[in-house]
């Protein structure tokens, strides 16, 4: 697993195959592959470039909220919302073959697989998908921020 990694034919970081992401673009049929991953933890912001000379930048709580793991799929008709993520961080990306990554999330959530495509479409409509799951936390009255624990009453003797 690495936390932040650059790829762009000049530098080499860690990968399970040892080939940078560039390599991996000029081997893949599919139609967009992801040429860079930059993280920048602080920001809290993952940032992708792809083949078609496309860059986006994520957001950690959109990425999380939009995971394709089965915890954030619809399940007989409802739609699970994670709500309070405003605050969720990345810990870690692995890259998952030619064709994906897995982001570890601070809140432990490492079960996604983002694929080049997935990300690709997401990052085309990430406003959009922003604008769909603020409104099913309003309609579902949840919230981005997490929940505040009720203090606990202190027992006077």
């Amino acid at each position: 697993m690495w936390a932040l990694c650059r790829f762009n034919g000049n530098f080499t970081s860690k990968l399970s195959l040892g080939r940078s992401l560039a390599a991996i673009a000029n081997d893949s049929k599919e139609s967009v592959v992801v040429t860079a991953l930059h993280l920048h933890k602080k920001e809290k912001v993952l940032e992708v470039a792809f083949s078609d000379g496309k860059t986006y930048n994520y957001s950690a709580e959109l990425l999380r909220v939009c995971s394709p793991s089965a915890e954030n799929c619809s399940t007989g008709g409802n739609t699970k919302v994670p709500a309070g993520r405003r605050h969720v961080g990345i810990m870690g990306l692995e890259l998952v073959g030619n064709y994906a990554v897995r982001i570890s999330f601070d809140d432990l959530h490492n079960t996604g697989l983002y694929t080049w495509d997935y990300l690709h479409d997401l990052g085309t409509n990430r406003f959009n998908k922003a604008k769909q799951y603020i409104r099913a936390l309003r309609q579902q009255g949840l919230s981005r921020d997490p929940r505040q624990s009720k203090p606990r009453a202190r027992h006077q003797q």
